[in-house]
């Protein structure tokens, strides 16, 4: 059996030079906002507020000065996150870009798809969604039916439905997962990745797809003969499914698996104050344990990325620990205050529980379904 290591977290004075920086500019930038406007912190779309975060440098943070980028350090980069996400900042307009397509296109992009985009990306003036899940494949990549086929011409013609892809209809581009050759049969042979226009391709649609709340977040993305440019092609053609699992690391890892819904501990805490129930304290305390745990191995995941080492296992486990603990988290503060969860409340602790309660099904399934993940660390152990 394999034994996974997590580094140990680096800790520099610069990182938290930065972090008070950071929350500096949030406590302004967000006074405000409601407890319930930062607990929808994940889904929160506002292009103003990230091309703010593009003004300060904090986007494109790791890139090279060449591409946009500040050529700072991926700790740098995780105390933004962690503080803009703790805080409840609305992160929709940039951070699919900035956390996972852009890096992939600085690793697999072609020198002219990386000069045109990723400098956009630090802006904060370009959106990106996730071309990714499927209708009956779910988080099972492999499956993958949307196939592209090259034409006579070099260009692809692409056929093929794309699931809960999140904010494609406000989206600049797509990285899409397809089968250029073969059958879903082989599995990972025969897939790549192409870079998609959403504003200027011709036979695609997006369909809108309303959550538990009614609001619209997914889609779906429909491609039918649409034509796409030679040079959309991102990396090597059939070697998409070594791509995709290196995009997915930058996915699985952060503190976004275990941030999203904090403002519900936030209130949660401020619900128990001047309580004296040993069982408040006892649930606070195991809580904030899991939290401090889960920071502690995302930020040696961020060690690994640092210095270039394969963390896709890693954040597998973060993902799949980080989903548990926010999916628990509105059982417990439900069992802890008499209150009925309700959005319309002016009682923040009422209207963030009946958010987090209704947006936690999804806590498992975005970034890849719990199963997928015990299967990718049970290979890792050698335990299939």
């Amino acid at each position: 059996m394999s034994v996974l290591a997590f580094p140990a977290p680096v800790s520099r004075p610069q990182d938290e030079a930065l972090r008070s920086e950071v929350r500096a500019f949030l406590s302004q930038a967000l006074a405000g906002r409601t407890s319930l406007e930062k607990a929808e912190s994940w889904n929160g779309f506002d292009r103003d507020f990230s091309r703010a975060l593009g003004a300060k440098g904090w986007l494109g943070m790791t890139w090279p000065r060449a591409y946009g980028g500040h050529e700072r350090t991926a700790f740098e980069r995780y105390v933004v996150v962690e503080e803009t996400l703790a805080a409840g900042a609305p992160v929709a307009a940039h951070w699919i870009a900035d956390r996972q397509s852009g890096p992939t296109l600085l690793r697999y992009g072609s020198e002219a798809q990386k000069r045109a985009i990723l400098p956009r990306i630090a802006a904060g003036e370009c959106t990106f969604c996730i071309g990714m899940s499927e209708p009956d494949a779910g988080s099972d990549l492999a499956a993958t039916r949307t196939r592209a086929e090259r034409q006579a011409d070099g260009s692809w013609r692409v056929n093929g439905t794309k699931l809960w892809t999140t904010y494609a209809h406000e989206a600049d581009f797509m990285i899409l997962f397809c089968r250029t050759s073969g059958t879903p049969a082989d599995r990972h042979r025969g897939t790549s990745q192409l870079l998609v226009d959403m504003r200027a391709t011709p036979g695609l649609t997006v369909r809108p797809i309303a959550d538990l709340m009614g609001q619209h977040h997914f889609n779906e993305v429909h491609f039918e003969d649409a034509v796409i440019p030679a040079d959309a092609l991102l990396g090597t053609e059939g070697a998409g499914w070594a791509q995709v699992m290196g995009e997915l690391a930058f996915e699985r890892s952060g503190p976004e698996r275990f941030l999203s819904s904090i403002q519900l501990l936030i209130e949660l805490i401020a619900a128990l104050r001047g309580s004296e129930s040993d069982a408040a304290q006892a649930a606070v305390g195991r809580l904030f344990a899991h939290l401090v745990t889960l920071r502690h191995m995302s930020r040696g995941v961020a060690a690994l990325l640092e210095r270039g080492e394969d963390a896709a296992v890693h954040a597998a486990i973060v993902k799949d620990l980080g989903a548990s603990f926010e999916q628990d988290l509105p059982d417990i503060a439900r069992s802890l205050v008499d209150a009925e969860p309700d959005l319309a409340s002016t009682d923040a602790f009422a209207a963030v529980l009946a958010y987090t309660t209704m947006a936690a099904p999804a806590f498992s399934l975005r970034g890849g379904t719990r199963e997928i993940l015990r299967g990718i660390i049970a290979r890792q152990l050698g335990l299939r």
